[in-house]
């Protein structure tokens, strides 16, 4: 009976977190259609998530095509099939590996950086001030960064569908001697506009989803720094294991049928 136990306070505690954070959810989505706008946080937000998280997807997506076009070629070459290399380079990173990698990417700056701010906003009492001075906290601090993520993950991974398949480029024809116009060319005969919206479609889910779980679990925190040390570490975890769901759900809604 005790492990027939554990499994049901488990089950409990996971069913009262997937209510919890779809009230918080929805609670945020709600006020975000209720004025006052906050324009300027909203601005300050799409500056940290997408401008400066530009440099650690970019690099990482460069070097993920880099590795991708070596491995396919390793696999292919004992087929005789190494002209595959360009469609499988470009399919990979629009559908799967830009966003993915962009997401996960992101959900370690972005999200650690949300629960660790708003985390200390909540138990230095900072959240309670706001609500004292009239200010609703979800609006002032939630909405701007549901914004932001939802908006400029897309964008990021826009950079890094081109900068992933210029990886892929690279070594291709420096190493594995393709012919540049003849990799071009494959390229693009084989990329369909499916691939990139079902990768920038991802991109916004995931982007909701990392400044969600980061904003809860800050919002959330109590207990001093270690508090919020936990709920910094749950943030990045959840968000982590929500963009793999996330990206199995979105892959069946698009490609199920084809």
């Amino acid at each position: 009976m005790g492990f027939l136990a554990a499994i049901g306070r488990a089950t409990l505690h996971l069913l009262t977190a997937c209510g919890s954070v779809s009230l918080f959810a929805a609670q945020a989505i709600a006020v975000s259609f209720r004025p006052p706008w906050h324009g300027r946080l909203i601005a300050r937000q799409m500056l940290e998530i997408g401008y400066y998280s530009l440099p650690v997807v970019g690099l990482t997506a460069l070097f993920t095509g880099m590795v991708l076009a070596l491995q396919s070629y390793t696999g292919f070459s004992r087929f005789a099939a190494a002209n595959a290399i360009p469609s499988v380079v470009v399919i990979s990173i629009t559908r799967e590996l830009g966003p993915v990698i962009a997401g996960l990417m992101v959900a370690g700056r972005i999200g650690a950086a949300m629960a660790a701010e708003i985390g200390t906003m909540r138990v230095t009492e900072q959240i309670d001030a706001l609500t004292t001075l009239a200010t609703n906290p979800l609006k002032y601090l939630v909405v701007p960064r549901l914004i932001a993520g939802l908006t400029m993950l897309p964008l990021l991974v826009v950079v890094a569908d081109v900068i992933g398949v210029f990886g892929g480029y690279i070594v291709s024809v420096h190493k594995l001697g393709f012919n540049p116009a003849s990799y071009l060319k494959r390229t693009f005969e084989y990329l369909k506009v499916m691939d990139v919206v079902s990768g920038l479609v991802k991109a916004g889910a995931f982007g909701f989803l990392i400044a969600l779980m980061g904003c809860y679990h800050g919002y959330r925190s109590k207990g001093g720094a270690q508090g919020v040390g936990a709920a910094t570490t749950q943030a990045v975890v959840a968000a982590s294991i929500l963009i793999l769901l996330a990206n199995y759900f979105v892959t069946e809604i698009f490609f199920s049928r084809q």
